[in-house]
């Protein structure tokens, strides 16, 4: 008797099944073992159903990286929430708010940031990736000294953290002799900010 294949979900959660998959995929075997047909596997449906939603792994790719940069907004926005109104403060807050992504999902961190070829026209991708950028710039613009271009700040700060975060995720536990003079992320953060001019 030949056992039916996995029938396609009806329900809208396809997609999204999909993606979990993808995200566990990641996490436990890297981007370079990502397939459309090793997911659909994961989430227990046909080889086939991945072409309803995508077209290729580049559309999977897309849409997993759309999750990791809303869950990376989300992370930064959740910080400056908390935040007190000054400049500064707000600085440290996104700084705080890219560790916690990056400590949180290290598997998404390292994937939208890791030179994968993603499809920039896809909404829901466009949307969350300009507006991870557009939260270091909005932070970073009233810390902007007079006449200096301000994605020389903003790409300051970006690297600073992003740095940090990676050195964080793989040298340190590479070299655990780091450990013990390893610096707070706050810590370096008040060193740039000192270097940055007082908004008053």
């Amino acid at each position: 008797m030949t056992v039916p294949p996995p029938r396609r979900k009806r329900d809208g959660s396809l997609r999204k099944a999909l993606v979990d998959a993808g995200v566990a995929l990641l996490r436990e075997r890297g981007p370079d073992k990502l397939s459309l047909r090793e997911c659909a596997a994961k989430a227990g449906v046909s080889h086939a159903a991945p072409g309803y939603h995508f077209k290729n792994i580049t559309g999977l790719s897309t849409a997993i990286a759309g999750r990791g940069f809303a869950l990376f907004c989300r992370a930064m926005e959740q910080r400056l929430d908390a935040s007190p109104p000054a400049a500064t403060e707000r600085l440290s807050a996104i700084c705080q708010g890219y560790l916690d992504f990056a400590t949180g999902h290290p598997e998404l961190f390292l994937f939208i940031f890791s030179g994968q070829k993603f499809n920039e026209d896809d909404e829901e991708f466009a949307v969350h990736a300009s507006r991870a950028y557009a939260i270091l710039r909005e932070t970073c613009a009233p810390l902007i000294p007079e006449g200096t271009d301000p994605e020389e700040i903003e790409i300051l700060v970006w690297s600073l953290v992003h740095g940090y975060a990676h050195l964080a995720m793989t040298r340190k536990k590479e070299n655990p002799g780091l450990g013990r003079g390893w610096p707070e992320l706050g810590t370096l953060v008040t060193h740039l900010q000192k270097a940055l001019p007082d908004p008053g």
